[in-house]
């Protein structure tokens, strides 16, 4: 069982709740990340998270993960899922397994989301969920 999870927000999810409600729910960053802390505790484990709108600091937080206890790793990457070979990289590097998270159906949207460097190297990918989807990562996370 995994016993420290790190989970990361990528760009633009610090402005949830008022983003494009529509698409991306009502929830806010802070909601999301409360929950999570919250079954992490249930299960005797802890959750950090952390949301960066640059990806060279995706990239440094995930290559940090590699020496501070993590096991497991939540990541919606927004935008940089379907761009972002450092990332990629960096998640290969760590050998940490991870899940992808996206709050929307990105299949139901724009041809260029349908591409992601992540997801060949994740453990699973969890899409169209809202806010639960980031729970059920978590879930799989404190069974694995």
């Amino acid at each position: 069982m995994a016993q420290h999870i790190l989970v990361l927000h990528g760009p633009n999810l610090n402005l949830l709740g008022t983003r494009e409600p529509g698409i991306y729910g009502r929830q806010t960053l802070a909601d999301i990340d409360g929950r999570l802390k919250q079954v992490a505790a249930e299960h005797g484990a802890s959750c950090t998270s952390f949301q960066s709108n640059h990806e060279g600091q995706l990239v440094d937080r995930v290559q940090a993960a590699a020496g501070d206890g993590t096991d497991f790793i939540i990541i919606n990457a927004a935008a940089y899922t379907h761009t972002s070979v450092a990332l990629a990289d960096a998640l290969s590097a760590v050998d940490i397994p991870f899940v992808e998270v996206h709050l929307s159906n990105v299949y139901k949207r724009e041809t260029f989301r349908h591409h992601s460097f992540l997801a060949p190297k994740a453990q699973g990918v969890v899409a169209g969920l809202g806010g639960f989807g980031y729970e059920a990562a978590l879930r799989f996370a404190l069974s694995s």
